[in-house]
């Protein structure tokens, strides 16, 4: 199949995603030159149609397309969301063994959303006018043959380095000017949250950096807007004609807002157009800590605990052992579910059913009562896990 076939195809095809979604995705392996799942795996033990997947809330899924090491793959619609295909994607990650692509699609608009370890996010979008563009094909290409191609080249440590770096600088000029340590870290952590909660749509649409951009015009009015955002975070209301939400957690529960400079508040705006959705959270304790303790002020932009450094501690003392119970615990499930599709009586299918059920929800428990004890944090951390119903 020709690009220009497959885009005649599927602009008249008016099909349901239940009667298409396969086809669609063969052609695509057609156009491309490269194996289906059927013909690659007939088996399904690493690339199939329909990948049973156990979702991160509770309760049983199916991804439509997955192929190891390379991709999930969610189909929807035409004309339905494909954010929402993205976020019900996302549910089945561990299952599908983390694929480094996460791939969405209504049959008129692919969206390829990286997935690769301590990388910023990144997605391509091809629509089914511009397919047969070379770069577009090119990407799909590479989606089914080399993943490895489409990693983003800017890591989620280099970009937290760079939102380190500012708050750094505005953390040291407010305390040049002689402000108390203490309310220098809780004005920067409430701005550096509002950064977070902008990007990832707990605020109205660039609502922080529009503030910014009119901070910098009249640096003198700052204040008084920041005080009436925070005030209103503290207990939602309202800000000029957006509606805030409520914002727990205490964060917010002073509006006090320390006056800034010009040049700061330029310095604020660079930092405030970086991505915030790939950047650490660690960046708030390192900020407060150290925006108390006049000795740290310098490395302020140089340190902060990345998820590597985390996880060279927490994955062989927590997350491994875990994945072995769990492994242990599925091949226990996995026995009592084939006992169940054997069995002849309808008892025996129910009991060998009930003890699979009982093996998951006993390794959910054991996960809901996990606590791990941090020496830096006067009250243990507490895991948590929920189970929605299947």
């Amino acid at each position: 199949m020709t690009p220009q076939e497959f885009i005649r195809k599927w602009s008249a095809s008016t099909l349901r995603e239940s009667a298409a979604s396969q086809t669609h995705f063969n052609d695509l392996c057609a156009v491309l030159g490269v194996e289906t799942p059927v013909q690659a795996d007939p088996h399904g033990t690493w690339y199939a149609f329909e990948k049973g997947a156990v979702k991160t809330s509770g309760g049983d899924g199916w991804a439509d397309v997955w192929k190891r090491g390379h991709f999930g793959w969610e189909y929807k619609g035409k004309k339905k969301d494909l954010t929402a295909a993205l976020k019900q994607l996302q549910q089945y990650v561990l299952a599908l063994e983390n694929p480094p692509l996460l791939i969405v699609s209504d049959m008129e608009t692919i969206v390829i959303h990286t997935n690769f370890t301590n990388t910023v996010h990144e997605y391509h979008v091809i629509t089914l006018e511009e397919f047969d563009r070379p770069e577009n094909l090119q990407k799909l290409g590479w989606a089914f043959t080399e993943p490895e191609r489409l990693r983003p080249g800017v890591t989620t440590e280099e970009i937290t380095g760079k939102a380190a770096a500012g708050f750094a600088e505005l953390a040291q000029k407010l305390r040049g000017r002689g402000h108390e340590p203490h309310r220098v870290a809780h004005f920067l952590n409430k701005a550096l949250f509002c950064l977070f909660a902008e990007d990832a749509g707990l605020l109205p649409k660039n609502l922080f950096t529009r503030l910014l951009e009119t901070g910098r015009k009249r640096p003198d009015s700052l204040p008084e807007l920041f005080t009436s955002l925070f005030g209103a975070m503290s207990q939602g209301g309202t800000f000029g004609p957006d509606i805030i939400e409520w914002f727990n957690g205490g964060l917010f529960d002073g509006d006090e807002a320390l006056p800034l400079e010009q040049d700061e508040v330029g310095r604020l705006l660079e930092v405030s157009r970086l991505d915030w959705s790939n950047i650490e959270p660690s960046i708030f304790g390192t900020l407060f800590e150290r925006g108390l303790d006049p000795s740290k002020r310098s490395q302020l932009g140089a340190h902060f605990t990345d998820a590597g450094s985390i996880m060279r501690i927490v994955g062989p003392v927590v997350v491994e052992p875990l994945m072995a119970e769990w492994a242990g615990a599925k091949a226990l499930i996995s026995e009592e579910m084939k006992k169940s599709e054997k069995a002849k009586s309808k008892d025996a299918r129910t009991k060998a059913w009930q003890r699979a059920d009982a093996l998951y929800d006993g390794f959910l428990q054991r996960l809901a009562d996990f606590r791990v004890l941090d020496p830096a944090c006067a009250a243990p951390a507490t895991s948590s896990s929920s189970r929605s119903s299947r």
